[in-house]
């Protein structure tokens, strides 16, 4: 008897597992060729878990709702879950303790916060050590970025703003934000008021603060008026609307921007800073590597 020929079966074993071996390999390729983040150990992709504030506006957990349908429709198959600081439920920590009852072992914390502060340096960080079963990243804050630059210029020509103000020497802008003692939370303001005014051709925009923090919206307008400078809008940098949004809307003498809420430039942004989270350590691992 022969031997049986084994070279057609070797062969293809070896093609198998190239195979196997790249199509491993494309599956962690976007389809334009990017490379993704890298996947948790389940080779499901971790949970986003956007972090608002909280207000006691009724509205405002409504928008941070309609943003994150926005946030699935772009990335369609991932787990988005809203939590926040405080004042409304569900809580951070009690969605942190949900994923982890559900089994969960990653997470990314993306808050929709639009500087560093106390909530982002203290708040979130707490939260993640509280729940040491999940494997937790914490994204860097919304701002400043050039996403949110185009949103809040968006928002602006949405209220009235033309090409004809941007040219104008009569104009100007004041952003208005919450405020914070944290002087990279004000510094991440300033800087998202430079390229916004950087954006809109030139046009002065000044950061203005509801609370904790110098200039207030009136105090920015005045500054502005002192410069020739009559015909100012008020562009809000708030997530969504609420108390310090609608007194800093109430001072505009002549527009006033809506808050960002769903806009779908910002739905972008969020995932993006997810994917910028991914691709650092999760905390643990952090914490291990200093």
């Amino acid at each position: 008897m022969t031997e049986p020929d084994t070279t057609f079966d070797s062969t293809a074993e070896l093609l198998g597992r190239i195979t196997t071996q790249l199509g491993g390999q494309l599956s962690h390729l976007h389809r334009d060729r990017t490379r993704r983040p890298p996947m948790s150990d389940s080779m499901s992709p971790p949970t986003l878990v956007a972090v608002g504030h909280g207000s006691r506006d009724p509205r405002a957990r409504a928008t941070l709702a309609r943003l994150l349908d926005r946030v699935r429709e772009l990335r369609p198959g991932l787990d988005v879950r809203l939590a926040h600081i405080e004042l409304n439920a569900p809580l951070l920590t009690e969605t942190l303790a949900g994923l982890t009852d559900e089994g969960g072992r990653d997470a990314v914390l993306v808050p929709l916060l639009l500087g560093r502060g106390y909530h982002v340096k203290h708040d979130l960080p707490g939260a993640a050590a509280a729940a040491p079963a999940l494997r937790t990243r914490i994204a860097a804050p919304l701002g400043p970025h050039p996403l949110l630059v185009e949103a809040l210029a968006d928002r602006l020509v949405e209220a009235g703003w033309t090409a004809a103000d941007s040219a104008s020497r009569s104009t100007g802008v004041v952003l208005a934000a919450a405020g914070s003692r944290d002087p990279e939370s004000l510094a991440d303001i300033s800087r998202t008021a430079a390229l916004l005014g950087e954006r809109l051709g030139g046009v002065p925009v000044l950061p203005a603060y509801a609370s904790a923090a110098a200039p207030t919206v009136p105090e920015a307008l005045r500054t502005l008026a002192a410069r020739g400078r009559h015909r100012t809008a008020v562009a809000s940098c708030f997530t969504a609307p609420g108390l310090f949004a609608t007194r800093a809307a109430a001072h505009a003498p002549w527009i006033a921007a809506a808050p960002l809420g769903a806009h779908p430039t910002l739905a972008r942004l969020v995932l993006h800073r997810y994917d910028q989270a991914l691709a650092r350590a999760p905390r643990r691992e952090l914490a291990v590597s200093r």
